[in-house]
């Protein structure tokens, strides 16, 4: 399988990674994007011997888009620090059910992950198990009872956005976990991770990749907008991406 490598060097990986596929080995068995990038940097590199590959983050395995890889202990150990200080701007687009009330704000929720069903829910603040979520949304337009939204995730928590903006009463398009009241079976998620920026943990330079989701429904109903547009609304990434 062939992944878009969106820029790489000696340290960093960045990747648009496929829709449906798990980012690292689970209970499915079926490929990953962590055992096929190893793979590849093997054949690229011509490497003897394991290839060392550091995941700092995750997608849901529906949701696709950009994702950051470290090549080098070093990288992965920096990025790991940024990630737990929130200084990496993972920004998402998300098509969601209805108009949100409004047209730009701040999301805050306390989360507790099942991990016997796999599943998120959103629980008082009281509850021992209870971690914080936040998150930032901007509405960009709405079309035929969906709203195209850009969403600056400040925590990462598990399943965070697609149970936030569920609880909100604006389930994403597609998602049968958390919207399966609306959502009808086969419906592809409209969840994309569209952009990274963050600073380079060795080079200390400003970096910052996008990428975009086909022109399916729903995205297309949106076609009009492109890159410029939508990164009016993140003035850290002006003149940053790749």
């Amino acid at each position: 399988m062939n992944i878009p490598i969106l820029f790489e060097d000696n340290h960093l990986l960045f990747i648009q990674k496929p829709v449906n596929i798990p980012v690292q080995e689970d209970s499915s068995r079926d490929l990953d994007v962590l055992t096929i990038l190893k793979d590849d940097i093997k054949r690229r590199y011509q490497k003897p011997g394991n290839v060392y590959l550091g995941l700092v983050h995750r997608l849901d395995r529906p949701v696709g888009g950009v994702m950051v890889f470290a090549k080098t202990s070093k990288a992965a150990s920096r990025l790991s620090d940024m990630m737990r200080r929130h200084v990496i701007e993972r920004n998402y687009l998300a098509v969601v059910r209805g108009i949100p009330e409004k047209k730009k704000g701040q999301l805050v929720h306390y989360l507790y992950k099942d991990k016997r069903r796999n599943q998120v829910f959103a629980v008082s603040p009281n509850h021992k198990d209870a971690k914080k979520a936040v998150l930032e949304y901007e509405v960009i337009g709405s079309k035929k009872g969906l709203s195209l939204l850009t969403v600056n995730l400040i925590t990462g928590r598990p399943h965070q956005i697609r149970v936030q903006l569920s609880t909100s009463g604006n389930p994403i398009y597609g998602d049968q976990k958390y919207g399966h009241g609306v959502n009808q079976t086969g419906e592809q998620i409209a969840l994309w991770s569209y952009s990274i920026y963050m600073e380079h943990p060795v080079k200390k330079e400003p970096l910052g990749v996008n990428a975009f989701p086909s022109d399916t429904y729903p995205w297309n109903l949106w076609e009009e907008i492109g890159l410029k547009q939508i990164n009016k609304t993140h003035s850290s990434l002006k003149d940053l991406l790749i």
